[in-house]
């Protein structure tokens, strides 16, 4: 994979889970751009759905225009 050399080329989103000391368990979204390493989205919920993420991802690329890529390691997939 080729390192980005400036803003905006490429971004990674991921997503980290835990658990309360209740039990509940709950997700978080983070989108960082990976030249900057400016966290440009951090979410946390009890779920995130594909429908969430597109609305949150609209809502940075509204504000920072669209990346050149955007990379993950995860499946997304229904809880």
């Amino acid at each position: 994979m080729v390192l980005p050399d400036g803003p905006n080329q490429r971004w990674s989103l991921d997503f980290v889970s835990d658990a309360l000391t209740d039990g509940r368990r709950f997700r978080i979204l983070a989108v960082v751009d990976d030249f900057s390493r400016e966290n440009l989205v951090l979410v946390a919920d009890t779920s995130l759905s594909g429908h969430r993420v597109a609305r949150e991802l609209d809502k940075v690329t509204a504000e920072r225009g669209m990346p050149k890529t955007i990379v993950s390691d995860n499946v997304l997939c229904a809880e």
